[in-house]
């Protein structure tokens, strides 16, 4: 693996995610392709973006700070389940299982942010 976040299980864990996400969209009804189906996709994208992009920082200060964007964007992912949930887009599983995905990925996702400001 050429670039350090390749490595990196969290950031492994939330490009599968990105998918589950893109295919769960798929379900959506038209009139959400412009609402609620592109912010939960850039939502969820963006997770791993944040941390491969931090993981190329020059300092660990500035790494956990996109790590915590990371999170924050996890956090952004969580709303729209519940909105997706509450608009009756998604079943009570399916939110479930999202969440707990989440839940993992924010997890991992602060360790390695703790881990790294304590170097």
């Amino acid at each position: 693996m050429a670039f350090k976040f390749e490595e990196l299980k969290v950031w492994q864990l939330s490009i599968s995610f990105s998918r589950k996400i893109h295919d769960l969209t798929l379900s959506f009804p038209r009139d959400e392709l412009y609402i609620l189906t592109p912010q939960i996709k850039r939502a969820a994208d963006s997770i791993a973006r944040n941390i491969a992009e931090g993981s190329t920082g020059h300092s660990n200060r500035e790494f956990a700070d996109f790590l915590r964007y990371a999170i924050r964007s996890a956090i952004e992912v969580v709303s729209c389940l519940y909105i997706a949930k509450e608009r009756e887009l998604i079943s009570q599983g399916a939110f479930e299982e999202h969440y707990d995905d989440l839940t993992i990925i924010i997890r991992m996702t602060q360790a390695l942010r703790n881990s790294i400001l304590k170097e």
